[in-house]
C-alpha cells in the first residue's frame, strides 16, 4: 500500500492522500505547521482543577548539636544543618512547583516534648500528609514509632536517607497503615514524596464524568475520595447535534491525518467526525467539571445512533492525561487518571486475551495514547484504521516498542489494585488476526500461564513502575494484587 510521494496521490484508493485531505478540510496553514494543538478557545479550556491545594507537614528527627552524633550513624563528618537544608530545600522547590501549600519545621524534633507537640498539633489541624525525615539512629526510631503509632489516619511518608537505618529499625513502621518509608542515598526522592502527596489529593478531589443511563447523580468513592458523576447518555447524543466542523475540528483532523504513518480504511469525513467526538469530550468535561471522561460507546455504534465512536477523542485526551475510557468503565477511568498523575504518562486501557501457546498475554483495544512516554515526548508511530467490530469511523493503530519494559495496573474499586510487570514482545496487525486495532503481546514477569492474569480492561504502561505504584497504594491504604 503506497502513500504519497509529495507530488500528489499515488497507488491505492484505500490510502488517504494528506494534501489531499487537508485542503479539502480547509485547515489553516498555521495550524498545520503545529506539532500540537494549542488554541485559544473555550473548548480547549483548560481541566478542571481542585480548588485548595493539599497541606504538607515536613518535621526533622535529629540532635540538636552535631557533637551528639560521634561514634553513632551517619557520624560526625555528617553535617547535619547543610544535609537539612538541601533537604528542605528539595521540599520546597516540588512544593512550589506543585502547587502544594508546605510547612516546614525548622527546628529539629530531638526529644519526646517534641514529639508530644507535633502529635497535638496535627490533632487540632490536621495536614494532608506529613514528611518525617529521621537524621539519627539511636533512640530517633523509637520516637518515630511513637509518632506513627500515634497520630492517627494521616497519611506519612518516612525519609530515611543513607546513614540512618539498619534493616532492624523498621519494625515499628512496616506494616503501619498509610505509611510509607523510603530509606535511599537519593534525597532527591523527597520531591517523589512531595507528589505523591499532591496526588493523593487530586484523587481526592476527581470528579470523573460517566455517561451512561439516564440519571444524572454523584456517588463520592470510599479510600481513594474520587467522585463518579453520571449524567444520561441523551446528553451525549445531543452533543452531536450541535457540533459543527470548526476551524478547531478541521486542524484536530489535520493533525492526525499529517502524522499518521499510514491510513488504510478512513475516508475525510471520518477523521472529521473523529475531531468532533473530541470537541464533544473537551465541552462536556468543562460543562461538568470533570477531570475524565468515560462514555457507554458501544451500544451507541452497535444502533448507528453517532457517526462514530469516541476512540480518536480518548487517545488523544490521554495523550493530554486526561482520562478517556471506553464502555463507561469507571474503575478503568480511575486507572487512567491515577497513572496518570502519578507516572505523568499515560496508560492503554485493553482487552486481556491469553496466548497459551507462547504463554504470554495479549491486550488489544481500539483506543491508545500514542505519546506513551508521556504528553511531553515524541508519540509513537500510528496508522488511523477502523474501529474493528463495526469498521467504520476512525482508530489509532498504535505499535509499540519491542523489549520495552511495560507495567500492568487496574484499579479495583473501592481498595485495591492488580499490578503487575512485563515487556512487549510484538505488535499483532488485525487482519490478519480479529480483535481490536492495537494489539500488542507481553512477557508477563512470573507468570507461568495467562489464563491466571486477574482483572479485565487493565492498563498497560511504558516503564517499570511498579515500585512507585506499590509506595503510593502504602500510603492511600490500598491494597496491591499481584497479577499472577
Amino acid at each position: 500500500m503506497q502513500e504519497s510521494n509529495g507530488r500528489g496521490c499515488v497507488g491505492c484508493p484505500a490510502t488517504l492522500c494528506r494534501r489531499g485531505f487537508m485542503t479539502a478540510a480547509g485547515a489553516s496553514a498555521i495550524s498545520l505547521k503545529m506539532g500540537v494543538l494549542d488554541f485559544a478557545s473555550s473548548l480547549f479550556a483548560a481541566e478542571p482543577k481542585p480548588a485548595a491545594k493539599p497541606r504538607i507537614r515536613a518535621v526533622f528527627f535529629r540532635p540538636k548539636t552535631q557533637k551528639e552524633y560521634w561514634m553513632t550513624w551517619p557520624g560526625q563528618s555528617y553535617d547535619a544543618k547543610m544535609h537539612q537544608a538541601n533537604y528542605t530545600k528539595t521540599m520546597v522547590d516540588a512544593a512550589a512547583k506543585l502547587g502544594v501549600e508546605l510547612q516546614v519545621t525548622a527546628e529539629p524534633i530531638s526529644d519526646e516534648a517534641g514529639v508530644n507537640a507535633l502529635l497535638d498539633e496535627i490533632k487540632k489541624s490536621p495536614p494532608d500528609g506529613v514528611l518525617v525525615t529521621i537524621m539519627c539512629m539511636e533512640h530517633y526510631w523509637q520516637m518515630v514509632d511513637k509518632f506513627v503509632q500515634q497520630r492517627g489516619d494521616i497519611p506519612t511518608i518516612v525519609f530515611s536517607p543513607m546513614g540512618t537505618s539498619f534493616t532492624g529499625h523498621f519494625k515499628g513502621t512496616r506494616n503501619a497503615p498509610k505509611t510509607f518509608v523510603a530509606a535511599t542515598q537519593d534525597y532527591g526522592w523527597l520531591a517523589e514524596g512531595v507528589h505523591m502527596f499532591k496526588t493523593m489529593h487530586d484523587m481526592k478531589n476527581t470528579r470523573l464524568c460517566i455517561v451512561r443511563g439516564d440519571k444524572t447523580e454523584d456517588r463520592p468513592l470510599e479510600v481513594i475520595g474520587t467522585t463518579l458523576h453520571y449524567i444520561p447518555e441523551k446528553r451525549w447524543l445531543d452533543e452531536w447535534k450541535t457540533v459543527e466542523a470548526t476551524d478547531e475540528v478541521k486542524a484536530i483532523a489535520a493533525y492526525y491525518t499529517k502524522e499518521a504513518k499510514k491510513i488504510v480504511e478512513p475516508k475525510p469525513e471520518d477523521i472529521l467526525n473523529a475531531a468532533k467526538a473530541y470537541v464533544i469530550a473537551r465541552k462536556v468535561l468543562a460543562a461538568e467539571n470533570c477531570q475524565g471522561i468515560s462514555v457507554n460507546c458501544l451500544p451507541m455504534v452497535r444502533h448507528n445512533l453517532v457517526p462514530c465512536g469516541p476512540c480518536i477523542a480518548w487517545s488523544k485526551l490521554n495523550d493530554e492525561l486526561i482520562p478517556g475510557a471506553c464502555e463507561a468503565d469507571w474503575n478503568a477511568c480511575i486507572s487512567l487518571r491515577l497513572t496518570g498523575l502519578l507516572t505523568r504518562r499515560p496508560g492503554f486501557m485493553q482487552a486481556p486475551a491469553p496466548n497459551t501457546i507462547n504463554g504470554t498475554l495479549m491486550g488489544a483495544h481500539c483506543s491508545c495514547p500514542p505519546k506513551l512516554d508521556g504528553p511531553d515526548k515524541p508519540h509513537e508511530p500510528f496508522i488511523l484504521r477502523t474501529h474493528s467490530e463495526p469498521d467504520k469511523g476512525v482508530a489509532p493503530q498504535v505499535l509499540w516498542r519491542i523489549g520495552q519494559e511495560v507495567t500492568i495496573m487496574k484499579f479495583q474499586g473501592p481498595k485495591s489494585i492488580i499490578l503487575g510487570t512485563g515487556r512487549v514482545v510484538a505488535n499483532i496487525d488485525t487482519p490478519p488476526s480479529g480483535g481490536c486495532r492495537t494489539s500488542v503481546e507481553l512477557e508477563i514477569d512470573g507468570m507461568d500461564d495467562p489464563r491466571d492474569c486477574k482483572g479485565f480492561h487493565q492498563l498497560f504502561i511504558y516503564g517499570k513502575l511498579d515500585s512507585q505504584f506499590k509506595a503510593y497504594c502504602r500510603l492511600a491504604g490500598i491494597d496491591v494484587v499481584p497479577i499472577v
